[in-house]
């Protein structure tokens, strides 16, 4: 029984993929998404789709919605003129909560695991804006400030960390770790209340 939540917990959807992140984003935004065919064939998508859609690579959309749809994030309904639209679930509307900005939060376990979430950044003194709205961003999300840029986290926040990390297109000067030992754990347990 054990093996098997373990399996459970490991088929849950990661999506640290910006492009993830920016297709359920679409999806919720009204962004109408049809394809011509049945969802049991290889799907092709209409001609007349919006800009937004054409600037994703199909071949990869294609994996992307089969994948959302194994796990429950879209649905599609066929219309009476043969194509088939893709929507958003209840699942999927929950999933896009997490990457809306201005909803965006970290989940509180019900018990700690005695990890420390980490973001570490060495952004460019050209890119000064993006640094300074990702250090504002991370004290919104309640990360404690453990250095100039080093952030720390007890709980997992690493899809909400990419996302804004991509949001800003600093992503590649940004790092996150996960810790178990600490010098000074002390100082952060207490900040976060967790002794």
């Amino acid at each position: 029984m054990h093996r098997c939540s373990r399996n459970k917990k490991r088929s849950q959807p990661r999506l640290y993929s910006p492009l993830k992140q920016k297709i359920l984003l679409l999806l919720s935004a009204g962004v109408a998404l049809s394809f011509a065919g049945t969802l049991g064939r290889q799907w092709r998508i209409i001609e007349d789709i919006p800009r937004e859609w054409k600037k994703i690579n199909r071949q990869y959309l294609y994996r992307i919605i089969r994948e959302f749809r194994d796990r429950e994030l879209v649905s599609a309904k066929e219309n009476e003129d043969g194509t088939m639209s893709v929507f958003l679930t209840e699942k999927g509307r929950e999933r896009v909560l997490t990457f809306d900005d201005t909803k965006m939060r970290i989940e509180k376990p019900s018990r700690w695991d005695g990890k420390w979430h980490v973001v570490l950044f060495d952004i460019p003194e050209k890119h000064k804006l993006a640094r300074e709205a990702l250090r504002s961003k991370l004290r919104e999300l309640g990360f404690h400030q453990w250095q100039r840029s080093v952030f720390v986290h007890p709980y997992p926040c690493r899809e909400q960390v990419d996302f804004i990390s991509a949001f800003f297109n600093v992503r590649t000067h940004v790092r996150y770790a996960v810790m178990t030992n600490m010098t000074n754990e002390a100082e952060l347990r207490l900040h976060f209340n967790l002794i």
